[in-house]
């Protein structure tokens, strides 16, 4: 049987194009800022967010880190969602390698949280407590898009408290297609984001900061320390300009297919199903058999060779992508259908 892989939007392949542009890419010594493709990107890259400048990173955790980093000294805190991928996904490398302390606060179910769980958390200016720096956003996340008026919302009683925003932006075109919105809209308030192209858009590798020049300039040194100054760094950057530039408007496709397949799972009454309308391209759902365990079903179903994740209470989770289709939905709905019926023998 085929092998039908809904793990995560990064097993994406590059694109022939994207083979094409990396083979043939023009390239410098980026650390000198010598390299074309890179500057070409990173100019890119600033003008759809409309911020000053960009800066070429290896991934999406290097982007928040470096950002973070740049934001804040050591002993200083940030305010983060507790279901964030910061909080729990990159190694609480703020902590580790900044020194500096990640006040969570909860994720309501579509992933924001209340601005008055925010403002609950903001320590007073006094010698006994961290000093408050900067509240981080995450769009998308888990699947749902957060819209402007509410990231709005957050950056303007943020300011209003002296603090800074940062966007953990990995998949914010996702959120643009979902809500009809520009990257510019979502954005425009934030004081820096991160956002990423080898998840939907299918790049192998890399991700950008943009923010004012100013930031860009110091996130360049941590950048360095973390030993992420790349060199003739033009070959991938080559993939994700076209990833900025094909690779964007077919995502509605990915987010469609979810929807089909929420629709497909939901008429299986041993499921338990997220609904669809608030989600972009990622399906969560829990397997309803006293017997069996959300966690024993992926690997029932990897036996199938049906490739699903497991996040915790969330449940199960399958992430449409480039490389999928509709004939894949119908085949993995079909191998659950059976793997459904052995199980209740």
């Amino acid at each position: 049987m085929k092998t039908i892989d809904l793990r995560s939007d990064t097993v994406t392949q590059p694109t022939e194009e994207m083979r094409q542009a990396m083979y043939k890419a023009e390239v410098g010594d980026s650390v000198y800022g010598e390299d074309p493709t890179v500057n070409r990107l990173e100019n890119l890259a600033a003008d759809i967010t409309g911020k000053e400048a960009a800066l070429f990173v290896a991934s999406g955790t290097m982007g928040n880190l470096v950002s973070l980093l740049t934001h804040c000294q050591r002993g200083d805190e940030i305010i983060v969602g507790a279901a964030s991928h910061i909080a729990i996904l990159e190694q609480a490398g703020a902590a580790t390698l900044g020194g500096i302390s990640l006040r969570t606060i909860p994720n309501l179910f579509d992933g924001k949280f209340s601005l008055s769980s925010v403002e609950s958390v903001i320590n007073p200016d006094n010698i006994h407590f961290a000093r408050t720096k900067l509240v981080c956003l995450e769009n998308t996340w888990n699947g749902h898009p957060l819209p402007a008026a509410y990231i709005d919302d957050i950056c303007q009683l943020s300011r209003s408290k002296d603090l800074k925003v940062h966007l953990d932006g990995s998949r914010i075109f996702n959120a643009a297609v979902a809500l009809k919105s520009s990257v510019n809209q979502l954005v425009k308030n934030v004081d820096s984001l991160q956002m990423c192209f080898s998840k939907g858009l299918c790049a192998p590798a890399g991700s950008v900061i943009c923010a004012s020049k100013e930031f860009i300039e110091q996130a360049q040194r941590n950048r360095k320390v973390l030993g992420g100054g790349m060199r003739q760094v033009g070959i991938l950057a080559a993939a994700c300009i076209v990833a900025l530039e094909k690779m964007v408007d077919r995502l509605e496709e990915d987010h469609e297919l979810a929807k089909l397949f929420v629709d497909k799972l939901s008429q299986f009454p041993e499921l338990e199903v997220e609904p669809a309308e608030i989600r972009t391209n990622m399906v969560f759902f829990k397997i309803k058999l006293p017997e069996i365990i959300n966690e024993q079903f992926v690997d029932y179903l990897k036996e199938k060779n049906i490739l699903m994740g497991y996040q915790g209470m969330a449940g199960i989770r399958a992430v449409t992508h480039h490389g999928i289709s509709k004939n894949d939905i119908s085949d993995t709905v079909d191998r659950i259908k059976n793997a459904l019926k052995e199980l209740k023998k």
